[in-house]
């Protein structure tokens, strides 16, 4: 009897903008006035549909219920949290009607630099001595301190955590499989590039083009990190208002493509990435 084949992994976009979003509130641009929906960014999040059949998010911004809406998505396995600033946190409330829902607590992984900070600061979800009020409830949620330096072990496949620097934080992206994902780095150090050699896709940050940001990638700097990794394909995400859909397609190399909100990139073994 032939084996079937290896399921591939999916990946979606879930937002794909910087903590202001695109179109910018009181902003009248050309792209925050654009007709393009590949314009239209909420802020940033992912979701894995992984080989093996589990259902990773990768982040919570404040957008988080639509997003989920607008991709159909119905059930979440486990979280995984890039680092604790708002734009990529502050919707985890919306994770409430996930664990009620399902009945069962929802495995969520920070960086261990950053468990204190998410604990205090959502001290009603993570305080087993809080308690809600009569007819209120609060979204059931484990949370999990990831070692930078060790492989983990989550929903059947073997996570590399990816640090990299952004200001005073430590972001932590990830390998998994062919895929590496990186948000909000100003680079790659050794150790990063080191567990990102050989994946067909990435996924990395980029804000703008020039003006060099002290936190952040821009685009010159994320095509030339991309070129050092040599993925087959790699989307640029976490991208603002200075940055066109269309247009920026246009200026970038071969094998280098911006990333949507919507968009699902599917990355099987022994196939070209493939656009859905």
């Amino acid at each position: 009897m032939t084996a079937a084949p290896p399921r591939p992994l999916e990946l979606t976009f879930l937002g794909t903008g910087t903590s202001f979003g695109v179109p910018v509130v009181g902003c009248d641009c050309e792209v925050c006035t654009s007709s393009d929906p590949r314009d239209r960014r909420t802020r940033h999040a992912a979701f894995l549909r992984l080989p093996g059949g589990g259902e990773l998010l990768v982040d919570t911004p404040p957008e988080l219920r639509l997003q989920l809406l607008g991709a159909g998505i119905r059930h979440v396995d486990a979280v995984w949290y890039t680092h604790a600033h708002a734009d990529h946190l502050h919707g985890i409330d919306d994770l409430r009607i996930i664990s009620l829902r399902e009945r069962r607590s929802v495995p969520v992984y920070v960086p261990a630099e950053a468990l204190d900070m998410v604990a205090r600061r959502f001290d009603y979800i993570f305080d087993p001595d809080y308690r809600p009020d009569e007819g209120a409830t609060r979204p059931e949620l484990s949370l999990n301190g990831v070692d930078p330096s060790r492989p983990l072990e989550l929903l059947g496949e073997t996570f590399h955590p990816l640090e990299v620097p952004h200001g005073s934080m430590n972001p932590l992206g990830f390998r998994v499989g062919d895929l590496g994902y990186v948000t909000d780095a100003k680079r790659l150090p050794p150790a990063a590039m080191e567990r990102l050699e050989g994946v067909r896709l990435l996924v990395i940050n980029a804000l703008w083009h020039g003006n060099p940001h002290p936190t952040h990638f821009n685009v010159e700097e994320a095509v030339e990190a991309a070129r050092q990794v040599g993925a087959e394909r790699t989307y640029l995400t976490h991208l603002t208002h200075r940055l066109g859909h269309a247009k920026l397609t246009a200026s970038l190399p071969p094998g280098v493509r911006p990333a949507h909100d919507g968009l699902t990139v599917r990355l099987a073994p022994g196939r070209p990435v493939e656009e859905l």
